[in-house]
């Protein structure tokens, strides 16, 4: 093989690197509208609802406010992996995808409960935060020692 061919192109490189970029603060922004109209949902409509029909208005809108807030901060955590430098796109999409997930399954799970009572909801919440631990101890350490996946597999 000649040099030129063992090279990758580096335009294709940078172009995955920016849409996976690009992906990551896309679905930041889209968290943090949805944390803001579920945020205005608890603050304005779910009050009257949730104490006509359950007998812990009080908790359930505590929880729903719980949810909101950290749906909001992984929103913002998600634009921050997006606009991150990372050595490699496989550990931008790793902080990003468990971070995601954590999210869906905390806050997903306390509005579920909020809403329907089904009880067994709140035995996922716990998986959800520590998704959302490991995804930003991942992250900082990815920071810090700007490991790449070279680096992992070795």
């Amino acid at each position: 093989m000649t040099e030129i061919e063992m090279k990758p192109d580096s335009n294709n490189v940078n172009q995955t690197t920016n849409i996976k970029s690009r992906m990551w603060v896309a679905a930041g922004c889209m968290l943090a509208a949805i944390g803001v109209a579920f945020g205005a949902i608890g603050a304005h409509l779910l009050e009257k609802w949730v104490t006509e029909n359950f007998a812990d208005p009080e908790r359930r809108l505590e929880l729903w406010g719980t949810a909101s807030r950290y749906l909001m901060y992984h929103a913002l955590g998600l634009l921050a992996v997006g606009l991150a430098s990372f050595d490699s796109n496989f550990r931008r999409d790793l902080v990003g995808t468990v971070m995601l997930l954590g999210v869906i399954l905390f806050s997903g799970s306390l509005y579920g409960y909020v809403l329907t009572n089904v009880k067994p909801l709140v035995h996922i919440v716990p998986l959800g935060g520590l998704s959302m631990i490991a995804a930003w101890l991942m992250f900082g350490w990815f920071a810090f020692t700007g490991q790449t996946e070279k680096d992992v597999a070795s």
